[in-house]
């Protein structure tokens, strides 16, 4: 069963859609002008209930079927990223400093493709629930959705998400059986020392040779403390330390990330973090703070779910189950803690990578993705004959 004719018959109306997201981007829970416009196509569509300014600027609208049953989720992320585009397409960015460099604004496009099809056809037994959600950038939005209460009275029996994969031809799916996105956290590390001319070191207590130590011991945690059968990762991204060439600094600054799926192999990195930070501030005399910030949690298919996922969309397009996650992060891993489901990687076909300034999303995409969100409703929730 390919593409949905009817979803495959509005791709341009589709694609107009989207382009216009994109050259109006908005960051974080201020997805003001994004959520009007959702609301507004969704009000088109006849959808039975909106509730909106959830969590900011996130709406939740129900669709219910022919007859009565269960209720499946369905989510798609709203904000853009702060970055400038540098695409030179028609349809960019309008706004400084903000992209659509993710997707989202495809991502909401075919749910909202979904959202038209499925308010016509009502072609099964129980409740569509649309999530269009702010803040997945930022790791927040998931999390204040689902802190706000507006599922309270929606006994969601299982959840599904779509994001789209450059490299991957377009109308192709993948999915995992248990971890898909990495759980991601963050550090800081601040080194203090004293100060003084570039000339005269034996003067000084030097936190720049102290934090290139902090950084090459860090290394060590993966390789020498981490089983290498486990999946982690730490990157330092940052230094930051003095300002003239002829000045040894009194501070130095460094950030990164950690990347991991196991929560016992997430606890090891943190409490080695700390040792290592404070041994190595010891060994130059100076001090050293570790601020670990853990960020959102791994996101975690649940098989059966990734399994029926999969199952779904080969019968849209090309699917395979895969057996290696992606180290990037995804607030949908909120949803997942509480709510069985499946994250879902569709093609974007052969674009510029995510997160990069000259990225577009492939609006062959958003039919195939459609069609995925309608098919999930129906398959899950099918009509007792």
């Amino acid at each position: 069963m390919p593409v949905i004719n009817s979803i495959a018959a509005q791709s341009a109306e589709l694609a107009h859609w989207r382009r216009d997201m994109h050259r109006w981007p908005e960051i974080g829970h201020e997805c003001h002008q994004t959520a009007r416009f959702v609301a507004a196509r969704l009000r088109e569509f006849g959808v039975d209930e909106i509730r909106e300014g959830i969590a900011g600027t996130g709406i939740v609208a129900l669709i219910h079927g022919h007859d009565a049953g269960p209720a499946i989720g369905l989510r798609a992320d709203m904000d853009a990223l702060p970055m400038d585009e540098e695409t030179g397409l028609e349809h960019a960015s309008q706004v400084p400093g903000a992209m659509h460099g993710c997707g989202h604004d495809g991502h909401s496009v075919m749910l909202l493709g979904a959202a038209r099809y499925l308010a016509q056809t009502r072609n099964f037994a129980g409740t569509a629930v649309l999530i269009f959600q702010p803040a997945e950038e930022e790791g927040t939005g998931a999390a204040a959705m689902l802190a706000s209460g507006v599922f309270d009275d929606i006994d969601l029996r299982e959840i599904y998400a779509l994001h789209n994969f450059p490299g991957m031809p377009a109308g192709h799916f993948s999915t995992t059986k248990g971890p898909i996105m990495a759980a991601v956290d963050t550090f800081e590390i601040h080194v203090d020392g004293q100060g003084g001319h570039g000339a005269k070191p034996h003067e000084t207590t030097d936190p720049v040779i102290a934090a290139c130590a902090i950084v090459q011991a860090l290394q060590t945690i993966v390789s020498r403390n981490i089983h290498a059968l486990e999946k982690v990762v730490l990157s330092v991204t940052q230094i930051h330390s003095g300002s003239a060439d002829n000045v040894i600094p009194s501070h130095a600054w460094i950030n990164g990330t950690v990347r991991s799926f196991d929560r016992g192999v997430q606890e090891t990195v943190r409490r080695r973090m700390a040792e290592v930070v404070a041994g190595q501030a010891a060994s130059f005399g100076v001090t050293a703070r570790l601020d670990y910030v853990p960020g959102e949690p791994a996101a975690i298919n649940d098989p059966d779910c990734a399994t029926f996922a999969a199952h779904v969309a080969a019968q849209v397009g090309q699917a395979e189950i895969r057996e290696a996650p992606e180290m990037w992060g995804e607030d949908f891993s909120h949803f997942l803690d509480r709510i069985p489901g499946a994250f879902v990687f569709v093609g974007n076909g052969d674009s510029a990578a995510l997160h990069h300034p000259s990225y577009d999303f492939n609006d062959e995409t958003a039919p195939f993705g459609a069609s995925f969100f309608a098919r999930m409703i129906e398959e899950t929730l099918p009509l007792r004959g």
